[in-house]
């Protein structure tokens, strides 16, 4: 029975809500739904509930009635989609690899200022990434000196969170933050003689950030836009792109994350809206074909990656940019834009490649 388990690594809160199905955006009767297909049996369970060097352990597991706690085999093949902050816990997996474990998206929180290191070092891909450098003394004042338009973004923040837009406009810096006041708005104040708030400076000294040169985006009726591709490898172990959907800043933002306020359209709807129709099919051949490039490279200096979401800006002229990767795809956006199918499918990638793990256990990737 142990060669049909296949491991979803959660973290506590979302584990807890399964008796209830409250696990938030994550489906679990996707992932049921996918290892059906695959011959497979889905167990969720979290970090705590694995001993090493101990051959059972404890996860919730459907019983054809209801989700019960069991003690299963550990299974040979497990999906992380948990963050685990603390480096005790990333001892505890790379101990379990240790032990004939394949435990794959090992990490789901690599710094934004590794993954800008490890693709501005590939001369290709250099051309579709925008300058950016960590938050350092000096530093952001040589990137105001250079760029009248930057964002500054945590290292390890997600989902919006954090973000900053700094923009040199009628002959003064302007500061755009989140506001404190009203959920998912933002306010705009006027630096004097170029200085940022003291708050502001503190934050930089506290929290490790990035300062990114903004790409002008494509924007729709004033809302700048940006692609989510979801990047996933298979039943073959190849990397593919899985789907997209365009993300558009509310008006008056410029972040497009839906957590933020923005909403997830079909692509090629909405960005032949924006170019001119004969171009869209091209620029969606190369956003993909950027985004492979960028999944493959990168699974090449990190281990086991195999289920990334990556998110592409367009300029006006339909040229796509990197802008950052998210190792725990937020899969929901594809719903959000009406693409059930696609939805469904970036649930059943991870378990075609469970499968293709499961067969393939001295496989390097």
């Amino acid at each position: 029975m142990r060669e049909n388990y296949v491991g979803i690594l959660l973290n506590s809160s979302m584990y807890r809500g399964i008796p209830q199905r409250k696990t938030g955006q994550e489906s679990i009767s996707n992932y049921e739904d996918a290892a059906r297909e695959y011959g497979l049996i889905p167990c969720f369970l979290r970090l705590g509930d694995i001993v090493p060097k101990q051959e059972a352990c404890t996860a919730y597991v459907w019983d054809g009635t209801d989700y019960r706690k069991m003690v299963i085999p550990v299974p040979s093949v497990i999906h992380n989609r948990a963050l685990y902050p603390e480096a005790a816990a990333h001892r505890k997996i790379h101990s379990l690899i240790s032990q004939g474990i394949t435990v794959f998206n090992v990490n789901n929180r690599y710094g934004k200022d590794v993954i800008h290191r490890l693709l501005w070092n590939v001369p290709q891909l250099r051309g579709y990434l925008p300058v950016a450098a960590p938050v350092k003394p000096g530093t952001l004042r040589a990137m105001m000196s250079r760029y009248p338009d930057l964002i500054l973004k945590p290292i390890r923040g997600s989902v919006g969170h954090g973000i900053m837009r700094l923009q040199y406009t009628d002959n003064c810096w302007e500061l755009t933050y989140a506001s404190t006041v009203e959920k998912k708005s933002w306010t705009t104040v006027k630096l004097r003689r170029g200085e940022l708030p003291i708050w502001t400076r503190r934050r930089l000294q506290r929290t490790p950030y990035l300062v990114q040169e903004r790409i002008p985006l494509a924007e729709y009726e004033t809302r700048p836009l940006d692609l989510r591709v979801t990047v996933q490898r298979g039943l073959l172990g190849e990397w593919g792109v899985t789907g997209l959907f365009v993300k558009a800043a509310p008006q008056g933002g410029f972040v497009c994350n839906i957590a933020k306020g923005g909403d997830a359209h079909p692509a090629a709807d909405l960005l032949a809206k924006v170019l001119p129709a004969h171009q869209v099919p091209a620029v969606i051949t190369h956003v993909e074909a950027l985004a492979l490039a960028i999944a493959r490279h990168l699974s090449s200096c990190l281990p086991l990656l195999a289920d990334l979401g990556l998110d592409i800006g367009l300029t006006a002229t339909g040229q796509p940019y990197f802008i950052e990767c998210n190792g725990r795809d937020q899969r929901y956006g594809f719903r959000k834009a009406e693409l059930t199918e696609i939805w469904r499918n970036t649930y059943r990638q991870p378990m075609a490649f469970a499968r293709y793990l499961l067969e393939h256990p001295a496989t390097q990737l």
